[in-house]
């Protein structure tokens, strides 16, 4: 039996799975269909109608998928959770379950880019008006706050410069006008911060990170409320149809089992990593949380639990630099994504982040020269070798 006094490890492992009723698999089985059964008319017609539980259709959900959601809901100290195909799928059901034409979000202004991509582009087509902030002081949300506001959306620690925003703070701010919080937790996981302990409505990840771990499934995660998440299921998930498959949903389960190891071996490396590249003569700045001349350190320290695996730099030369960095790694992988077990490095400015524009880049911390690290589960000695001779040159 699983309970809230069990240490997160063993929740990640045991929460939401028991072994299958039919066969005693230890593993959750790959349901790998698309329709399921009735036992007559009734029994189709009270599942259409929400009079009783059960499976209809993959794309309202699915026995494996379901594991997943049970699992994600516990370790978020959620009442529900939602699987969707990617990140991005989570992160825009959320929005356009809250808002609609006529209202007002405040997002702020350092995130992921294909985030602020949806935010800046997509969704004020649709008569939505859009606030970017600085989040890291919350009185620029203060001061942001309409009538119409609807939602606050922000990342933190945020994608890529890895600023720390006041979760507590914002929620007390937004729930005061009634709007949301949407936090996107894809950074920390919920091994190191729980926004939702901290008054936050809707957290969501891109599961493809370090929920997956591997670098072999992308999926996306929703958690909130019961009553908001069964809204989410019959409307915005079924009729935009942003669902994961089964095999997706087992690739991610699988690698929750391992979560809390791989986020202590992650979290040590990029301490060491950012140590290292705070006294290398090549670099001129290190962005890491953990580090005690952070702006947010003892933010950092208060809401989360450890510090992560990312890790972001800018070089004496700039640009040049970075890319003579990028090239040279051996062991390192010039990839974008990030919380795989392997070590990536990648140039935000020119890839992640490229979709926007260079004033508002630069307006959000972004420089031409910011290289993002997502440091792996390798020895640190090894990473800290190959960035060093690459470096060097």
């Amino acid at each position: 039996m699983i309970n809230k006094k069990q240490k997160f490890g063993t929740r990640a492992v045991h929460a939401g799975q028991k072994p299958d009723p039919l066969t005693g698999a230890l593993v959750t089985p790959i349901y790998q269909n698309s329709t399921f059964v009735f036992s007559d008319v009734a029994q189709g017609a009270a599942r259409f109608a929400g009079q009783e539980e059960g499976y209809i259709y993959s794309r309202l959900g699915n026995p494996t998928q379901a594991v997943l959601e049970a699992k994600m809901a516990d370790l978020e100290n959620g009442e529900a959770a939602l699987a969707f195909a990617s990140g991005m799928a989570a992160m825009t059901a959320a929005v356009m379950a809250v808002v609609e034409s006529g209202h007002h979000i405040i997002v702020d202004k350092t995130i992921y880019g294909c985030s602020y991509a949806f935010f800046s582009e997509l969704i004020t087509k649709f008569g939505v008006d859009v606030s970017f902030v600085d989040a890291v002081n919350p009185a620029n949300i203060a001061s942001a706050m309409r009538d119409n506001t609807r939602l606050i959306f922000v990342e933190t620690p945020a994608n890529p410069t890895l600023k720390i925003v006041d979760l507590e703070t914002v929620s007390e701010i937004a729930h005061r006008r009634g709007a949301k919080v949407v936090v996107d937790n894809t950074f920390a996981t919920p091994y190191l911060q729980r926004p939702l302990d901290l008054g936050i409505d809707i957290v969501v990840h891109s599961a493809t990170k370090y929920i997956g771990g591997h670098g072999d499934v992308v999926g996306g995660i929703m958690v909130s409320n019961k009553e908001f998440l069964d809204e989410v299921r019959m409307t915005t998930l079924k009729d935009i149809g942003g669902v994961i498959s089964p095999f997706d949903s087992w690739l991610l389960l699988r690698g929750l089992k391992t979560l809390a190891l791989r986020m202590e071996k992650h979290c040590s490396n990029a301490m060491a990593v950012a140590l290292f590249l705070e006294e290398h003569p090549a670099v001129e700045r290190v962005y890491y949380p953990g580090l005690t001349n952070h702006p947010q350190n003892v933010l950092a320290k208060k809401q989360m639990d450890d510090f992560g695996g990312m890790v972001t730099f800018e070089l004496k030369g700039g640009l040049d630099e970075g890319i003579a960095l990028m090239n040279n790694v051996k062991m390192c992988h010039l990839a974008v994504s990030l919380g795989d077990v392997d070590t990536l490095i990648q140039h935000p400015a020119s890839m992640t982040h490229s979709v926007v524009p260079w004033e508002k880049r630069l307006e959000a911390g972004i420089t031409d020269g910011l290289v993002r690290l997502s440091v792996g589960i390798e020895e640190p000695e090894d990473i800290i070798n190959d960035l060093d001779q690459a470096l060097r040159g």
